[in-house]
């Protein structure tokens, strides 16, 4: 459970306590009246459930007033005080509180957090008003928020779990959790296929680069045994042309026979002179 969550159903149970020996309409109606004034009561749900306080729907107007006052503190917001009539009016610490719990219902979404919609949905007077009414509520641990003067907005990144639930708002919450939840399985699914073509792709570029470096291997081997058979011949060559040269007055094989004969009758006809 939430921290600040916690500090709010512990600041509340004093008041469920009371509830019990608030057997009369008007005991009860101060105990709402007290519950909703008091320091870091942000939840009333329990409160709400209590015989005595469910009693007051049958009081008199004056006082079955206070049970939708408490109503309002669980749920609703400041357009629905507003906007509701035969309440009972709200003292400064009272108005405070049930500002700062509409500014937590409006963060739920990012359209009505610019500066223009606040002041309207929490009629306040000035900017400087609003601004005050955001730090007391990130100082209350209510919520996380930057206020941006440049861009007329409040930027939230979290929210205390301090609202109640209104009777009735639990298939709403389950049918949005299961569009969530289809939206979640459709694009794991496309991350999956993307994840699935991205390794068909390596494993492609990996087999190329396999048969790449093959042919290139090939190749070399190629070239180094052709250079091999190149210096074999090339050594038979030189041998015959130092023959040559070493001889100088003879050929090898057919040719140094023939030298030797035209050597011989060379030596016969200077004999002979």
């Amino acid at each position: 459970m939430d921290q600040t969550q916690q500090k709010a159903l512990n600041a509340l149970e004093p008041y469920i306590l009371l509830s019990k020996s608030a057997n009369s309409p008007r005991a009860a109606a101060d105990l709402v009246t007290q519950a909703t004034s008091a320091p870091n009561t942000f939840v009333f749900a329990e409160l709400l459930q209590t015989p005595n306080i469910q009693a007051l729907q049958t009081a008199s107007k004056d006082y079955a007033s206070h049970l939708s006052l408490l109503q309002i503190f669980a749920w609703g917001t400041w357009s629905d005080y507003t906007e509701t009539s035969n309440l009972p009016k709200l003292s400064n610490v009272q108005e405070q509180k049930l500002r700062q719990l509409t500014l937590l219902s409006l963060s739920t979404s990012p359209s009505t957090l610019t500066y223009a919609h606040l002041l309207s949905e929490l009629s306040l007077p000035t900017t400087r008003a609003l601004e005050d009414l955001v730090i007391s509520s990130i100082y209350a641990g209510l919520l996380t928020a930057k206020l941006d003067t440049l861009s007329q907005r409040v930027d939230v990144s979290s929210v205390a779990p301090l609202r109640d639930l209104k009777p009735g708002s639990v298939p709403h919450m389950v049918s949005v959790l299961e569009d969530w939840d289809s939206r979640c399985v459709s694009v794991l699914g496309e991350i999956e296929g993307q994840v699935r073509e991205i390794r068909r792709k390596a494993q492609e570029q990996r087999k190329r680069e396999t048969e790449h470096e093959k042919a290139v291997a090939k190749k070399m081997g190629e070239n180094e045994d052709g250079k091999g058979k190149l210096g074999k011949r090339g050594g038979g060559e030189e041998a015959d042309e130092m023959d040559i040269d070493e001889g100088g007055r003879r050929l090898r094989g057919a040719k140094r026979g023939g030298g030797n004969f035209l050597g011989g009758l060379g030596r016969r006809l200077g004999g002979g002179n």
